[in-house]
């Protein structure tokens, strides 16, 4: 097979949760576990790092990633789903996996993957493990892919496992209430091996804590190690005065990646950098750190997080896609600069929009689009439930097609909002 029928087979053999939902999603280790035992356990030959949450596990991974890199470690990464090209997926120092090992890989173990019945994550995942040994990691970042207690990432043994926050999404598949979800995630902490939780809750820090009991594992809550003393929007980075809580040491950063919401990602990230450097064999220095930092987007081409993709209008896409990612967007939103806001939305129809809706700006002008992946939501039918909690606006389907109306309606001192779902946010890029 060349690259092609490659992809064609990943996407169209095996079940694909960003294509069909909940239908594809198939929960349980064994599988995984049974193929990877075929591949000799490539994911025990590195330190890895283990990152869930309901939002920024991405942003974490990427800014954990670029430490790790400045560090001077030979870093894998492994997120999903990907914007625009599959192999986004699995990076080794930012460098996205070679065409060819994806075409070695499937032609070597089909047949396996046929038989065992994996789905497209599952393969996806041991692709990831498997090229990071060939590859000399000495270190992985691996996001989860849903919740993560039956994810197919949950085979590994990570040095730190990482919860960003527990917010509702996937209710049809990890719980309808945030402790349910909360106990799908936490289910990524092992036997004594510390977590880290990004952003404290009531409504679940008591259930992170008892799963961290019974594996007799710390909790380490970000926001009691680090604090933002400041922030400011810049061009091109946000700049961040961080200060760690024990000994009162600030750190002057200039992010390069975007979006208010950053700054609890940093702090999640910063607490992990921490303990690997007090408690692990890894070194992460003070120059490593602020540079990892500074530089995250650029070192692992992290997209779609508040991105500006052009100016006159300018034009901010944003990958927020639940009730918790879409209340950090509203209030970005809230504090920008404009004369006219106008946002061009689509949703996938398993979320729950009837919660997100109401978080939205009523002053804006929608341009209701959907994603071509089956999983969207009617255009038709979004703009009838957004009327109902007063958002006015127009359809137009197509996604490339509704981003070129709002620009045909702004002036050069508006703002265009591109968002609600991933699959919109990869079709304007």
């Amino acid at each position: 097979m060349n690259y092609t029928q490659t992809l064609d087979f990943l996407f169209n053999a095996l079940p694909v949760f960003e294509q069909t939902g909940a239908s594809a999603y198939k929960p349980g280790l064994e599988r995984i576990t049974e193929f990877c035992r075929v591949l000799g356990n490539p994911q025990r030959n590195y330190f890895t790092i283990h990152v869930a949450g309901t939002n920024g596990k991405g942003s974490v991974s990427h800014l954990l990633a670029s430490i790790l890199q400045q560090a001077g470690y030979r870093t894998g990464l492994f997120t999903s789903p990907h914007l625009q090209d599959f192999r986004e997926r699995i990076r080794v120092d930012g460098e996205m996996i070679p065409k060819q090992k994806v075409v070695n890989f499937v032609d070597k173990h089909q047949a396996k993957m046929v038989d065992l019945g994996l789905s497209f994550f599952e393969m996806t995942a041991a692709l990831a493990f498997d090229y990071f040994a060939q590859s000399d990691v000495e270190v992985a970042v691996i996001e989860t892919g849903l919740g993560g207690r039956l994810d197919a990432t949950n085979i590994i043994l990570p040095i730190v496992s990482v919860i960003t926050n527990v917010g509702m999404d996937h209710m049809n598949l990890l719980g309808n209430t945030t402790a349910e979800i909360a106990a799908e995630k936490g289910g990524i902490i092992k036997k004594s091996i510390p977590v880290v939780l990004g952003e404290a809750d009531e409504r679940y820090n008591g259930v992170i804590e008892a799963l961290a009991e019974a594996n007799r594992s710390r909790v380490i809550y970000a926001e009691q190690e680090f604090t933002c003393c400041g922030q400011e929007q810049e061009a091109q980075s946000q700049h961040f005065s961080l200060c760690r809580t024990r000994d009162g040491h600030c750190y002057d950063l200039h992010i390069d990646l975007m979006g208010c919401y950053q700054r609890h990602n940093l702090i999640t990230a910063a607490s992990v950098a921490d303990f690997l450097h007090e408690y692990t064999p890894l070194t992460i220095s003070r120059r490593a750190f602020i540079e990892g930092v500074c530089s995250a987007a650029k070192d692992t081409e992290l997209m779609g997080r508040w991105q500006k993709i052009a100016e006159f209008p300018r034009v901010i896409c944003d990958t927020g896609h639940n009730a918790h990612g879409i209340k950090y967007v509203a209030e970005q939103l809230s504090a920008m600069s404009c004369e006219k806001l106008y946002c061009v939305v689509g949703f996938a129809r398993d979320k729950d929009i009837a919660q997100i809706l109401p978080l939205l700006p009523t002053t804006a002008h929608y341009i209701f689009t959907q994603a071509k992946t089956p999983r969207a939501i009617a255009a038709e039918e979004l703009k009838t439930m957004a009327a109902a909690c007063g958002l006015q606006g127009e359809v137009v389907a197509d996604v490339q097609a509704a981003l070129a109306r709002a620009r045909e309606l702004a002036s050069p001192s508006d703002l265009i909002f591109v968002g609600g779902s991933t699959y919109v946010v990869a079709e304007v890029l």
